[in-house]
């Protein structure tokens, strides 16, 4: 386009210099006129779709409101603006107040209308400990009380950054992005070369063929030629397909840290998906009870009950009825340990008692340890539950096996067939789970995924990426929880839940403002789409040129080489448009050119229609639908602009 504007600036002093002597032209005007439109419509494109992220950055920048906050400080509360906060600052949020800085929840549990990030005007729940302590400023609290540890600079906010990214004034070019600009920048090289050594050869022709100026090839001509040679079609509509692919993005609530990432969920071949609400709903509850051998349901549940009350997760609270305990201490559930617990003291002359509750290894590991035995039913019945696609969870208490819990779980419904869809994408999917083997076989083989991994720590997840990474795979995946940070940065797409943790937000290059784990499934749809859509158009460009050559040449040169009284020569067969003359074959096409871009704007911003298809398939169908389309396009519209210009007496 750089060159466009160049070319448009040479014509605008040619036509000037030629006005001024005495014989200026209306085709040399209207030439020039035609590619300063294209140089206009370029920018069009890209203005349009940052003028979308703008209105949305304008509704997003009304949730930036300016607030007091109390700020904790020396044992008592002051009022200080927002602005003054810093990291690490502690702040009272109670019913009605303004969350006045992006943090997390150290104290209390609340309900959050976070309607003006999300859209979404139920309120949600934000509390201290597990995977939803995180809250961001400008959002309300509806009820109760949250203490909040300021986690983001002055400037540096979810927000500012979301209002950022929309806006697009950060944008940076993705590799692929910038593999194509170096093609075009390629083809633009040597279509210059060819078109500025075009006179040498014309005069070397024209001599050979005793003819003189029979050409006219004018610097009008000339830029002409060289405009509608290069792709200007793909150079006008680059940057307008990359940030429409993030405005996709931002409508669907999902805020993408840079292009690059939207563009790499687009070649992602590996997605990595935790089991727990992203392809089972996630709310598993007690639903019954085994006791082991020589032990009642009664003491079975109680154990349950006291083993969960640290348990911050919806299983463990389910668990909970209703228990009083005191001079106890808990051990809350960890995904290294796999259990979570109580150890009450000896005291008044009874012996230690301690109870955990988790994994089935990880319980047995923890008795036998003590010295006892893992009892031979017990493990038959968790062989059981898990087979059936239950999660079994032990209840231990010292070194004796109470009995086994089993928690129920329903894969979601519809989530098969969009596994078949990843697939013919040429994605495999693998679902993670904290599960032993025989439950996550059994949830794996009911949802259709590709793989799983069973009994998944943090570390085991970063290995895993890293793996499938050294293999020359690109590796998707989601996760909330301070726990997931290490494996969300290490993937090349890492959604993070914006109701998880700081950690999780920071590590992963997409927020999901929903926080549905399911989303991951059309962050890749939007990323494939916006590849074939520059694909597409990349096609159509290329094809287009190649018509426009056959629609110019042939007309400038229609008369070289004729014989002595022929009006045209061998070179007019190609003429195959027929077209009135030379300088009606330049300007239709130049202003053909010039609104094709026009036209192709439209499916920039929406996108090439989204088709879970291998590459192969992708490339036969973008050849035979664009590859086709823009070679006989310009045959059709350049000849009924050839017509209209006639008509009109314009050419």
């Amino acid at each position: 386009m750089f060159v466009t504007e160049v070319g448009a600036a040479v014509c605008t002093l040619a036509t000037a210099r030629n006005w001024v002597a005495g014989h200026g032209s209306g085709f040399d005007l209207q030439v020039t006129l035609w590619l300063w439109f294209t140089v206009l419509f370029a920018g069009f494109a890209e203005a349009l779709a940052e003028g979308r992220g703008k209105a949305q950055a304008e509704s997003l920048k009304k949730a930036r409101t300016q607030t007091m906050a109390r700020r904790l400080r020396n044992g008592g509360e002051e009022r200080v603006p927002a602005a003054e906060l810093q990291r690490g600052d502690r702040v009272v949020c109670e019913a009605n107040d303004i969350v006045p800085a992006d943090g997390e929840v150290i104290e209390g549990i609340a309900t959050v209308d976070e309607s003006a990030i999300t859209g979404e005007s139920a309120p949600v729940i934000r509390e201290s400990g597990g995977d939803r302590s995180a809250v961001t400023g400008g959002t309300r609290v509806i009820s109760d009380r949250i203490v909040v540890r300021v986690t983001s600079e002055k400037g540096n906010t979810f927000l500012d950054r979301m209002i950022s990214m929309v806006e697009g004034a950060q944008r940076q070019k993705t590799p692929n992005e910038i593999a194509l600009g170096l093609l075009l920048l390629g083809l633009t090289t040597a279509f210059t070369l060819a078109v500025f050594t075009l006179p040498a050869f014309v005069r070397y022709s024209e001599s050979a063929a005793k003819l003189t100026g029979g050409s006219g090839l004018t610097v009008t001509v000339l830029v002409s030629l060289l405009v509608c040679l290069i792709p200007t079609t793909i150079g006008g509509l680059l940057s307008a397909i990359g940030i429409s692919g993030i405005d996709r993005l931002i409508r669907r609530n999902v805020m993408a840290t840079s292009g690059r990432a939207v563009e790499a969920a687009g070649d992602i071949d590996v997605l990595l998906l935790d089991k727990t609400g992203t392809i089972t709903l996630g709310n598993r509850m007690a639903t019954a009870f085994f006791p082991a051998p020589g032990v009642t349901s009664a003491q079975l549940a109680d154990a349950a009950q006291l083993a969960s009350l640290a348990d911050e997760t919806p299983e463990g609270r389910s668990i909970v009825v209703l228990v009083a305990a005191a001079h106890a201490r808990f051990v809350p559930f960890a995904a290294q340990t796999r259990m979570s617990g109580v150890d009450f003291p000896a005291r008044d002359g009874r012996p230690e008692r301690t109870i955990r509750k988790g994994a089935a290894a990880a319980v047995q590991s923890f008795v036998e340890s003590r010295g006892g035995v893992y009892p031979e039913a017990v493990a038959v019945t968790v062989d059981e539950v898990s087979s059936q696609g239950g999660t079994p969870l032990v209840v231990a208490e010292c070194e004796r096996v109470l009995g086994v819990i089993r928690l129920s779980d329903v894969v979601k419904g519809g989530i098969r067939e969009r596994f078949v869809q990843l697939r013919r994408m040429g994605i495999r999917t693998v679902m993670i789970t904290g599960d032993n083997p025989l439950t996550a076989a059994a949830i794996a083989a009911e949802a259709g995924v590709d793989d799983f991994m069973a009994q998944a720590r943090p570390e085991d997840k970063l290995a895993r990426i890293r793996a499938e990474q050294e293999e020359g795979h690109l590796v998707a995946m989601t996760g909330d929880g301070t726990n997931d940070a290490p494996a969300l940065a290490q993937a090349d797409v890492g959604v993070a839940m914006n109701t998880g943790t700081q950690a999780a937000r920071e590590a992963g290059n997409m927020v999901d403002l929903d926080s549905n784990p399911t989303k991951l499934i059309e962050i890749v749809e939007i990323g494939k789409q916006l590849l074939m859509t520059r694909g597409a158009l990349t096609t159509f460009s290329i094809a287009n040129d190649v018509a426009k050559y056959f629609a110019i040449l042939p007309a400038m040169f229609a008369g070289l080489y004729a014989r002595e009284g022929a009006e045209a020569g061998p070179l007019s067969q190609l003429n195959l448009m027929q077209l009135a003359s030379p300088q009606s074959a330049i300007l239709s096409a130049v202003i053909f050119n010039a609104l094709i871009i026009i036209a192709l704007v439209p499916l920039a911003l929406r996108g090439v229609r989204y088709r879970p298809l291998g590459a192969t398939i992708v490339l036969r169908r973008n050849l035979l639908i664009y590859g086709l389309g823009g070679l006989v396009a310009p045959f059709i519209g350049i000849k009924w602009i050839d017509l209209l210009l006639t008509h009109l007496g314009l050419a």
